[in-house]
């Protein structure tokens, strides 16, 4: 399938976006290992995995959705870097740039991204 990148999607107005968003997620998945580490290191049990004590998990669990968000924004850096950037991965056609302005991380149009998860998972990626 040939990707066609969307109207007004190549200006330095998306990568500057785009790399707010990546600035954002870096601090914050720093903050949450700084916390999680602290936290760690601190339980009674001495493991340091903070197996037992659940707010200790709830920030691992906190950091690995963050990590995730941050893959998603890079991999919408390398889509923009490749032209194929506010493009819909599943049918090629142009995500409105009011969606993009809000989420630019988004890979799919609202009709493929409202189509069951069967079909969006044939193109390689699970669906938030």
């Amino acid at each position: 399938m040939t990707f066609e990148p969307a109207a007004g999607t190549r200006g330095p107005r998306w990568r500057a976006l785009l790399e707010a968003r990546w600035q954002a997620r870096v601090r914050e998945i720093t903050e949450l290992s700084l916390a999680y580490h602290v936290a760690a290191a601190a339980a009674p049990s001495g493991t340091g995995d903070g197996d037992g004590h659940p707010e200790i998990q709830a920030l691992l669990r906190r950091t690995v959705a963050a990590r995730r968000k941050l893959a998603d924004v890079e991999e919408a850096l390398s889509r923009l870097a490749a032209g194929s950037f506010g493009s819909c991965e599943q049918c090629g056609s142009a995500i409105p740039a009011s969606l993009l302005a809000t989420t630019p991380e988004t890979r799919y149009c609202p009709r493929c991204d409202a189509a069951p998860v069967r079909v969006r998972a044939t193109a390689g990626h699970l669906p938030r």
